[in-house]
């Protein structure tokens, strides 16, 4: 009897899909199989990560429970998950995934496979829409007897009670990550506090992302805080000091502040951070990024610069939208929800300035300008 197997033949015809991502989270192979079901081809996914193929609610998901899992423990199991198809449309899987590192506990690979849960998860979803529609029926009804102060002190309810519960209970793990690894701990243990502080810092800066939003879109734009700024160059200084630490590239800096400005100083440094974020994500490795701080003229005018690949004319109108991602094509590993540059943007509006950009072969720019006078 013959025993031989095409293992490449089982891999691609195997009766779930089949994803292998690399140490950057980037799609490297895939089975035919995911590829019938999502009616895409190679390359439409090669280069991708899995988040790419979730819905915006799965990112979230993802990001925030089973990422952080996946991280921890180097596996999970039967997580359900909904991926998009070509048209659109969602297919309802359940995802197992596994880890492969080498001999310092770093990760290779990950793999990853695919089971179609669609009648499961029609009942599921039915019970949901169900449950969800009532809810919204009821909303509605209560929305339309309250008056509009009961409405801005809902609001305000709903942004205090997510900040205090979502901020207070990760201030407190980061804590306590903090006093855990003054402790005699094992390299494994050390290993492991670092991957939950990471992730905390992350939970952080996600939380801070989604309040923003819900502030700007709730409460008709960010709130800031100006006043005459001194040292608006220290905070510049500090934002790219953090960094270029954490990312160990090169950035060049060139501040030329010579007077006060009236701004607020610590969203003008979030605006930078999310550029600089953005330029370290998405530019050539082999290129400094570049951040310039000038006063020119009546204007203040705060600019970052990378190169790399330039940004398709039709994705330069998206890419300050809440949770648009554009494409990177060397395959680097971004996180987030895609919130950093629409945030940005609305930093500026509240300073009464704009966020523009350009790219070109050469290199990408984006850049902050605002009237530096204190009746703005």
């Amino acid at each position: 009897m013959d025993h031989d197997i095409d293992f490449r033949d089982l891999f691609d015809n195997a009766p779930c899909g089949y994803l292998v991502l690399n140490d950057k989270g980037r799609i490297v192979l895939v089975n035919e199989t995911l590829r019938i079901w999502l009616d895409l081809v190679d390359d439409e996914l090669l280069g991708k990560r899995l988040l790419d193929l979730l819905p915006v609610a799965g990112r979230v998901f993802y990001e925030t429970h089973f990422a952080p899992l996946l991280r921890m423990q180097g596996f999970f199991h039967e997580v359900a998950l909904d991926v998009v198809r070509r048209d659109a449309t969602r297919l309802p899987v359940l995802a197992n995934a596994t880890q492969r590192v080498d001999a310092d506990g770093e990760v290779v690979e990950t793999r990853i496979a695919l089971f179609q849960a669609t009648s499961r998860r029609k009942y599921e979803r039915e019970l949901f829409e169900a449950n969800e529609a009532g809810d919204r029926a009821r909303s509605e009804i209560e929305t339309l007897n309250k008056a509009l102060t009961e409405t801005g002190r809902l609001r305000d309810e709903f942004i205090a009670i997510l900040g205090h519960d979502l901020r207070n209970p990760v201030a407190a793990i980061g804590g306590g990550m903090r006093i855990l690894s003054k402790e005699d701990l094992s390299s494994r243990g050390q290993q492991v506090v670092r991957l939950i502080d990471g992730s905390v810092a992350r939970m952080g800066r996600l939380i801070d992302d989604v309040l923003d939003l819900t502030r700007g879109r709730m409460g008709g734009g960010l709130t800031i805080s100006r006043k005459v700024e001194e040292e608006l160059s220290l905070h510049l200084k500090q934002v790219v000091a953090e960094l270029s630490t954490g990312s160990g590239r090169r950035i060049d800096v060139e501040i030329d502040l010579p007077e006060p400005v009236f701004v607020d100083a610590g969203r003008v440094g979030q605006l930078v951070s999310n550029l600089l974020g953005n330029a370290l994500s998405h530019g050539a490795e082999d290129k400094p990024v570049g951040l310039s701080a000038r006063v020119a003229g009546h204007d203040l005018i705060i600019s970052v610069s990378n190169g790399g690949d330039p940004i398709p004319p039709e994705t330069i109108g998206r890419l300050f939208q809440p949770f648009f991602r554009g494409g990177d094509a060397a395959g680097r590993h971004e996180q987030g929800l895609g919130l950093g540059l629409h945030i940005a943007s609305e930093i500026a509006k509240a300073h009464g300035g704009t966020l523009s950009v350009s790219s070109s072969a050469e290199k990408t720019t984006f850049e902050f300008r605002m009237p530096i006078g204190a009746e703005n």
